[in-house]
Formats: structure tokens, sequence, C-alpha cells
């Protein structure tokens, strides 16, 4: 069991299960945030928690709603407040994650570099595929340096499924891969819990 899931086992208040069209998506509740949604089978997956099934607790349910509406097209933002469990570093890249509009991506070197860390790219690759809320931090906007899908811990056919939903709704014309792409040195709209 990685350090990531022990500290999000021992903090879970509350967690539920949400249907979305790209299969169940568990998501998970400290006292201070969002720290957790996995798709069904998803790598990382914390497997069984011991926390209370909970669809109607507050945060949950507004997480729920969230992504149904991001799901439906109807939204690309998100505004729930995150607990994001890890160490410094993997806090860094996640937050640099948040910086990246939808529409739009990044790659593992810029997001190294924009870090200070140029050299640090697999070490960045890493905190990516551990990024323990799916969806909401936009790890599926990380692309090879080409502009290729790379691997995705729920699985590149979801990773193309949420950049081709939002390419459609920021520009109808936009080429998934080789499309506008972020420098995650842009700030964050907004900070996650441990920071």
């Amino acid at each position: 069991m990685s350090t990531i899931h022990t500290a999000i086992r021992a903090a879970c208040t509350a967690q539920a299960t949400v249907e979305t069209p790209l299969g169940p998506l568990l998501i998970v509740r400290t006292a201070k945030g969002l720290a957790g949604t996995w798709f069904d089978g998803q790598k990382h997956h914390p497997g069984e928690l011991g926390a209370p099934d909970a669809p109607h607790d507050p945060l949950l349910a507004r997480t729920a709603d969230e992504l149904k509406r991001y799901f439906a097209g109807e939204s690309n933002s998100f505004d729930v407040p995150l607990d994001l469990l890890g160490t410094p570093f993997q806090r860094a890249v996640w937050q640099a994650l948040l910086a990246i509009p939808a529409g739009h991506t990044s790659t593992y070197g810029t997001i190294a570099r924009d870090l200070g860390a140029a050299a640090a790219v697999r070490a960045v690759g890493g905190a990516v595929g551990r990024n323990p809320v799916s969806v909401i931090v936009p790890c599926h906007r990380v692309v090879g340096a080409d502009g290729s899908l790379t691997g995705y811990a729920g699985g590149v056919e979801r990773k193309q499924a949420m950049l081709t939903l939002e390419a459609r709704r920021t520009s109808p014309h936009h080429p998934i891969g080789k499309g506008s792409r972020h420098s995650a040195a842009q700030p964050a709209t907004r900070a996650i819990a441990n920071a």
C-alpha cells in the first residue's frame, strides 16, 4: 500500500460512487476537502475504504453534481475544495495540473521545467500518474513531448474521451494532442489544502 493510500485511509471521512459515461468513479473526502476520485480498475485505486458510504454528504453531493455537469458537456470547471495528500513534490505537480485549462495540454517536460526541476521529467510523470483526484485535477491534459497520448492511470481511452469532450466545448476545431500547449508556470486558480 502506498503512502498516499495510507494517508487517505487514515483521513477519509466519507465516500460515494458516481456513475459516469466512462464508468463508476469512487469519490472520497476528508474533513478538509475532496481527497480522491478513481475509476473502477484504475491504476493506484485504493481499494476498499473503511469510511461510510455517504452519497448525500454535502461535499460529495456537490462533487457528484459537478462531475455530472462535466460529463454532460455543461461545464469544464470544478470548485470543490481539495485535500490532496502526497509529498510536497507531488502536491506541486498536482497544483501545476490545476493550472492547465480545459482544451489545452501540457507535457511532462514543460511541467518539470516550470517547477524548476527540468531533469525531473520521470518524477513528474510518476506524480502525474499517482494523482489521486482524476478528472478534477486534470492529469489527462498531460501528453508526450510529441503530442502523443501517453499513459493514463485510468486508461488511454478515458483520457482520449475527456480531451475530446473538453476540446469540443472550448473549440470545435481543436485537434487533440496537437493543440495549444499551456505552460504550468501560470498560477492555478485555486490552492489545494495541503499545499
